[in-house]
């Protein structure tokens, strides 16, 4: 069912597609038809035509999906790193862009695990992107983040870099990974941050460690333990998953990519907000003006050029 309703989900941008090419070409008709009417015919046929256009560039580049796991949900993970506060506050702000993006893209957003600072941001975040080739598109995304702006917790207002961490990995069936229980610290602990009474008077979040690998998931998003307890299997799951797939093929290293420090040198993506405002993508080159449209989770720029530029074995993409 599950598979089903993945290639239902293909078939529909086609579908859609059909029909308004028959409502532009009953336009186009009456154009021809009826030559008093025709400007306002053309007029109307126009934005369909534009509307077209953008689904087939999306249709061309979902073409370009070829991963074993492409069409998966993902599961992102945002770290802060080098800057204090100021890189706590670029986390959540990349949260914010994410959650932005999934809405305008009707993706669901699944949180697994947010840790906020009572000062400023996030020390660290964990959700879950439910739809159509989440994964396929959100790749793009995984590596390090680097922000340029004027501080707004500098009292002499000067300008700092800052830096965040996002972290994709394809959510996987439980199926394709066993995990041994002996093999597995599960600790119990008192939620941090909002969350409610209950939230923050009981043992209700779980942390599991994975001995062998010391892979480490932690899920307080629920009131209930049991929940969490579930979800952090899953995480857990897709993590240990990933880890295999890594050492049985060196084709599933180029999916995860190198691991960097979270520092100056190793950022995939630059957003400058002063002295001028430029977001760019220092794998592809792709470069966008719009640095607040960027933020509200215009997104579809580089995750374009990405898949490109992975198509055309990784060679740089003109502006």
């Amino acid at each position: 069912m599950k598979k089903q309703g993945k290639l239902r989900e293909q078939l529909r941008p086609l579908q859609e597609l059909e029909k308004m090419i028959e409502e532009t070409e009953v336009y186009l008709e009456l154009a021809v038809e009826d030559e008093p009417d025709e400007q306002e015919a053309v007029r109307e046929a126009g934005p369909i035509l534009e509307s077209i256009k953008k689904r087939l560039d999306k249709m061309e580049l979902a073409t370009l999906l070829s991963g074993s796991y492409d069409f998966n949900d993902a599961i992102l993970a945002i770290h802060p790193g080098a800057g204090g506060l100021e890189s706590q506050d670029w986390a959540e702000m990349l949260l914010r862009m994410y959650n932005r993006w999934c809405e305008q893209n009707d993706y669901q957003v699944e949180l697994v695990d947010l840790l906020s600072d009572d000062e400023a941001g996030i020390k660290s975040a964990t959700f879950i992107v439910r739809g159509h080739a989440a994964y396929g598109y959100l790749q793009a995304e995984k590596g390090v983040h680097r922000l340029i702006r004027i501080s707004p917790y500098d009292t002499a207002k000067r300008r700092h870099t800052s830096f965040a961490s996002v972290d994709v990995i394809p959510e996987v069936v439980e199926e394709e990974y066993e995990i041994n229980p002996d093999e597995l610290k599960i600790d119990t602990f008192r939620a941090s941050g909002a969350g409610g009474q209950h939230v923050n008077k009981t043992d209700s979040a779980v942390r599991i460690t994975h001995l062998p690998s010391n892979t480490v998931v932690t899920c307080q998003n629920d009131r209930s333990q049991h929940s969490n307890r579930q979800q952090a299997m899953h995480v857990l799951n897709a993590k240990l998953a990933e880890i295999a797939r890594q050492e049985q093929a060196e084709e599933i290293d180029d999916e995860r990519g190198q691991q960097r420090e979270i520092a100056w040198g190793s950022q995939i993506r630059t957003y400058t907000f002063h002295p001028f405002t430029l977001v760019k993508d220092h794998r592809t080159g792709i470069e966008v003006g719009q640095v607040e449209a960027v933020m509200d989770g215009m997104l579809d720029p580089f995750i374009d050029a990405y898949l490109r530029w992975k198509a055309c074995g990784k060679i740089p993409l003109k502006k």
